[in-house]
Order: structure tokens, then C-alpha cells, then sequence
């Protein structure tokens, strides 16, 4: 009886540390994703969820597999009590979270894991977003939360633009190598291949199973928006304006994505040299781990996980380097970012709630 009661008031002693949250647009993939990393999370409680179109509904009728949490009802976002909240998750869809989150009260952390705030310059994002930005002040704020590349400012922000999924992908093996030297800045081509959660959950033609089961497919060619994205952080890293050939591609498969970077080494470097580089940058690193020599990551090897990683090759062509890179979209691309940032932003040590172990096969 002793043992258990010590436990039940361990327990509620946690319960009073945990932090409250609140994550608005929790009906959604990216929202859903947040809610099962943050249960495992001991300094956490979820107060509240939102959803609009789902307002009132349990979360286990959206999604089952959540059933066994003790989760309040969704709501819509004008029913929640911000001053209840030190915390919150935006999972809304991109163009439509700049005035909520200006709408929110200035006591609020908040991690925003759409793209409306990831743009610095607000001229780019309305070129690319084809609307002009709603938020202008508060993106001046907003800190782009690599978390990897930022924690200084991640610790003190306010308002974290949680990274893309591509982005995350690409920025983790090529900012530091831009960064060294080691590679040149011209004539950086990326492939990536995402799975389909990267498209969301709104029901569409081009993405029921009977249309992509069996097929690979390019799409946003040439002119992506994850783009500017990209070639912001690589920017940054190399000191001066950086221009990338991207293109992405769906695969038939739920999560994961994979980035293969073909990139010229600059003169007297070599592939050895730009892994033990990046070896050397993320060695004490819990969530980027570089492989061994001429092994290739899987995709598989990073499900439900938020870990990146990273391969380097020697190309057959003398000069040239291929960097391979694999990360969860849903996790390290999304709500795992979100949840290693909000550590960041708290005081956390920054795999708390975050050691899940790869789902395999």
C-alpha cells in the first residue's frame, strides 16, 4: 500500500509541475502526431484541442488509436481559455494561422508548425503564397526553429516557425557544409520523396489509394514552396544568396521522406572530409546521427522517431559528392520538431517525451 501511494503522489506531484498546452487544429495529421508525443511527455497536460469543423466531437472518433487518453472535447478556438494555457501547438493549415496567432495573448510560447511565419522577408512569402502576409510584426519576431542551428534564440523566442518537413531534410546535411566550405553553393540539385501524410488529410482525388498505390509521381516541379524555404537556410549558412534545383515527389507509402543531394565539393575537399564534418557538428546530438561509412539510411530506420539520417558518397564523378538523408515527416519533419523546440523553449532536456524507438518493419 506504501509503494502505490508513493506513486499516486509522485504522480500528482507531476501533474502540478506539467505544463498546460494547447493545440489548435488537432483534427489534422500534424495535430494528431503532437497529441501522441505530447502524452509521453511527463511535463506536459493537454488542456485544451481545437478544431473547428470537428468542434464537439472526442478525438477518438477521429482517431482511434487515441482512445485510451483522457483528452478534452475539440473546440473551436474562440472557446478556448488562453489565460488557462502557457502553451500552443498551432497545427492550422498554411495561410490561416497569422491572425489567430496574432489574436493570442502576448504570455503565450507558441510553436507554429505551418508555414506562415518560416519566410523572413514577407515580400518572398507573398510571392510564393499568393497573398500578402497578415502578420508582418509578429514574423520581424518569429525565430526559425531548426532546432539544431538555433537553440540560442529558440530558448528566448516567443513565437517558434516550426521548419518544413524537405526543408529539415535538407538543411541538417547542407548548412554545415556550406557553412565549412566543403561544398560550393552552386549546382545543388535535391530529389526528395515524401509519403502521403505530407499532403494532409483533406480528402482530395490525386490522393486516394487507388490513384497512388503502385506509382511514383513529381509534383510542384520547378517551382515548390518549400523552395525559398530551402535556400533561406542554406543562404544563411554559406554568407550569401544560394539557388537550389529541388523537386519532390509522393511515394505510396503513409510517412517518411528521403532527400538525395548532389553537391560539388569545393577544391581539396572530398566526401571524407564533409562526413567527418558533419560527424564532428552532431556528434553529441540526441536526434542526428551520421552513418557509417557507404551506408545508406532507410526510411524505415526513422519511422515514429524524430531522428535524421544522414549518408555521404563519393560520386563517381571526381568533384562530386551525394548526401542521403531520411527523417519521419510527421515527426522530425513536424510535431517531434515542435515538441524538441518547445523543450528548448522551456528549459526541457530535449528528448523529453522524444525516445520513442523506431517502428520496424
Amino acid at each position: 500500500w506504501l509503494v502505490v501511494n508513493d506513486r499516486l503522489q509522485t504522480a500528482n506531484d507531476e501533474r502540478l509541475m506539467s505544463i498546460p498546452i494547447a493545440i489548435l487544429g488537432a483534427s489534422g495529421y500534424t495535430g494528431a502526431e503532437t497529441i501522441r508525443l505530447l502524452l509521453g511527455h511527463p511535463q506536459v497536460r493537454i488542456a485544451a484541442l481545437t478544431a473547428d469543423a470537428q468542434a464537439g466531437k472526442p478525438m477518438l472518433e477521429l482517431y482511434p488509436h487515441l482512445a485510451f487518453a483522457d483528452l478534452p472535447e475539440l473546440v473551436r478556438i474562440e472557446a478556448v481559455d488562453f489565460s488557462a494555457v502557457d502553451a500552443v501547438f498551432c497545427c492550422l493549415p498554411h495561410g490561416t494561422t497569422q491572425q489567430v496567432i496574432a489574436g493570442l495573448p502576448s504570455h503565450l510560447k507558441i510553436i507554429d508548425l505551418s508555414a506562415d511565419f518560416r519566410l523572413a522577408d514577407v515580400q518572398s512569402y507573398a510571392q510564393w503564397y499568393d497573398h500578402a502576409h497578415q502578420a508582418p510584426q509578429l514574423q520581424r519576431e518569429a525565430v526559425y526553429g531548426l532546432t539544431e542551428q538555433a537553440r540560442r534564440e529558440i530558448k528566448e523566442a516567443r513565437l517558434v516557425a516550426n521548419p518544413g518537413c524537405y526543408p529539415t531534410s535538407v538543411l541538417l546535411p547542407l548548412m554545415p557544409l556550406l557553412a565549412s566550405g566543403l561544398i560550393l553553393k552552386e549546382g545543388i540539385i535535391i530529389d526528395a520523396k515524401s509519403g502521403t501524410t505530407g499532403a494532409g488529410r483533406s480528402a482530395r482525388q490525386t490522393m486516394i489509394f487507388s490513384e497512388i498505390s503502385g506509382g511514383l509521381s513529381a509534383y510542384g516541379v520547378g517551382h515548390h514552396r518549400h523552395t525559398p524555404e530551402i535556400e533561406q537556410g542554406l543562404s544563411r549558412a554559406a554568407g550569401e544568396a544560394v539557388s537550389v534545383s529541388f523537386t519532390p515527389h509522393l511515394v505510396p507509402m503513409s510517412r517518411g521522406i528521403l532527400s538525395t543531394m548532389y553537391v560539388t565539393l569545393a577544391p581539396g575537399a572530398d566526401a571524407l572530409a564533409a562526413r567527418e564534418c558533419l560527424q564532428d557538428i552532431y556528434r553529441h546530438e540526441p536526434f542526428v546521427r551520421v552513418m557509417p561509412q557507404g551506408v545508406a539510411p532507410s526510411t524505415h530506420e526513422v519511422r515514429g522517431t524524430n531522428e535524421c539520417r544522414i549518408g555521404i558518397f563519393a560520386d563517381r564523378v571526381p568533384g562530386r559528392a551525394i548526401l542521403v538523408s531520411v527523417i519521419d515527416n510527421l515527426v522530425k519533419g513536424a510535431a517531434g520538431q515542435a515538441v524538441q523546440n518547445f523543450n528548448v523553449m522551456m528549459g526541457f532536456p530535449e528528448p523529453l517525451g522524444l525516445t520513442a524507438t523506431a517502428l520496424f518493419p
